[in-house]
């Protein structure tokens, strides 16, 4: 999902034909954490579903729930044209039937109303200004039936400042470290996992796990359960009140 403060990496032509290579680069565990989003949805979302995508662009978690579940009906939103051609490609290459898949070009005001029996939104908070946070949220639970869940992950640091820590800006430090150090791992050149480093740190609205729980919960969510953690990624489940 793009935002007016994401990387031009979800607008340029060649970073849009590459973007499937970025998450697996940049997300330890990726592909497992598509697996675990999918299977706390399948707790609850029926076998004919309608699922809620929020930052659908690029069509990865897409194709993953597609797949896995053939009763399930998605609607999918992202701000990013370029980025939901490229979703729409993948979907058509894996077989996907278009008339599962409803895509539309915005913000989730964008999406329709619903009820929608549960709603993702991955590797995407972290691009929405901290103050437009909670509102994002009440949009897409606005649109949830009763007890649906949510599943997000995107980036989210501690910053030391709670009991035992050894001061904020040192321990948000060492995380944005390793966020680089397993770029590097994956292949990226140093350079570019220093620059992308930096470019987080200066750039983003990465709030630490506590503030993105409160977040989850000022928007109306409840049983907010963390059942992910790579580096600098963090991802929890949620469900909307009955």
């Amino acid at each position: 999902m793009t935002h007016p403060h994401t990387p031009s990496a979800f607008t340029d032509p060649a970073a849009v034909a590459r973007y499937a290579e970025g998450p697996r680069r940049n997300v330890p565990g990726y592909d497992g954490l598509l697996r675990m989003s999918r299977i706390l949805l399948a707790e609850r979302v029926p076998a004919h579903g309608r699922v809620l995508v929020v930052g659908a662009g690029g069509g990865l978690e897409l194709e993953d729930m597609a797949l896995a579940h053939p009763g399930w009906r998605f609607d999918g939103v992202d701000p990013s044209q370029p980025m939901l051609d490229l979703a729409a490609q993948r979907l058509q290459s894996a077989g996907v039937s278009g008339d599962r898949v409803a895509l539309y070009h915005g913000y989730v005001q964008t999406a329709p109303a619903g009820p929608f029996d549960g709603a993702t939104c991955l590797l995407t908070l972290h691009f929405v200004p901290r103050e437009e946070r909670v509102p994002t949220l009440v949009e897409i639970r606005r649109r949830l039936k009763p007890g649906a869940p949510l599943v997000v992950a995107h980036l989210s640091v501690a910053d030391g400042a709670g009991p035992g820590g050894d001061g904020g800006a040192g321990e948000r430090d060492l995380w944005l470290s390793r966020y680089a150090a397993f770029q590097v791992a994956s292949g990226v050149a140093l350079e570019h996992a220093a620059r992308a480093r930096d470019k987080v740190a200066a750039e983003l609205a990465v709030l630490t796990p506590e503030e993105d729980e409160a977040v989850l919960r000022e928007a109306g969510f409840g049983d907010v359960r963390m059942f992910y953690m790579g580096f600098a990624f963090r991802g929890w489940v949620a469900r909307v009140g009955s």
